[in-house]
């Protein structure tokens, strides 16, 4: 993967938050990187009923679908009220999603010595013991036991 490619992945997702919420809020977006070399971001609605929200990823997911095209890479930030936009790992359901895209997908992690910094590891590595290894008559992802 080219590290310009990631690189703009991460800048389409800061400028998102920036322009969607230029108050400087706390906030938050996601990018994705397709395999045609596409960025989609996107961002969470508010909603009346927190039970009903969805999370950033959501948009460029369902637009990834739409446009048949493989994730190869996957970032959410999180602008803070002071400003600090820091990293977060894409949650036990958002990497349930992108698992169908396979263990090569990119995600952001935040470096452990400082959260704004992007570290860019596989699905694999972050779920080293993905439970469909356990049916690998299943799986056409590239998910080996």
């Amino acid at each position: 993967m080219e590290e310009s490619a990631l690189a703009a992945t991460v800048a389409s997702c800061r400028a998102l938050i920036d322009s969607r919420f230029p108050d400087g809020g706390d906030r938050g977006a996601a990018a994705m990187l397709l395999g045609d070399g596409t960025i989609l971001t996107g961002t969470a609605p508010d909603a009346m009923n927190a039970s009903v929200e969805v999370c950033h990823e959501i948009e460029p997911y369902c637009g990834a679908f739409r446009l048949n095209q493989r994730i190869v890479a996957s970032v959410c930030l999180h602008r803070q009220a002071g400003g600090r936009t820091v990293v977060l790992s894409p949650c036990g359901v958002c990497r349930e999603r992108l698992a169908v895209h396979g263990p090569g997908v990119l995600v952001a992690v935040a470096d452990r010595s400082d959260l704004t910094l992007v570290v860019w590891k596989t699905l694999r590595d972050v779920l080293p013991d993905y439970w469909m290894t356990a049916f690998p008559d299943e799986i056409d992802a590239g998910w080996t036991v």
